[in-house]
């Protein structure tokens, strides 16, 4: 996916993100919530919409943590949390 010796930028890395995992879940992307470089590839949040609906202020929205490596493909993903696209969300730490 990416020339050997080639770093992927972040709008880069995002692009093919939301491609691959539209593809895998068949799902259409929301937002990307976070992205971050870490150890070796890349770690990102993003939200998916799960279930459409009329107003789209009730779509549901399932929220997803996705590693990749550092070619950008996805080598891990999982559904965190799932939200009605109107519900606020609190990080509490």
């Amino acid at each position: 996916m990416v020339a050997k010796g080639k770093t992927m930028r972040l709008n880069e890395i995002i692009g093919v993100a939301k491609e691959q995992l539209q593809s895998l879940l068949h799902l259409e992307v929301a937002n990307v919530v976070t992205a971050s470089r870490n150890n070796g590839g890349w770690q990102m949040t993003i939200e998916l919409v799960e279930r459409k609906a009329i107003p789209d202020t009730q779509d549901i929205l399932g929220m997803y943590d996705v590693i990749l490596d550092d070619t950008g493909d996805i080598v891990s993903y999982l559904r965190k949390n799932m939200r009605r696209r109107m519900d606020m969300v609190e990080n509490v730490e």
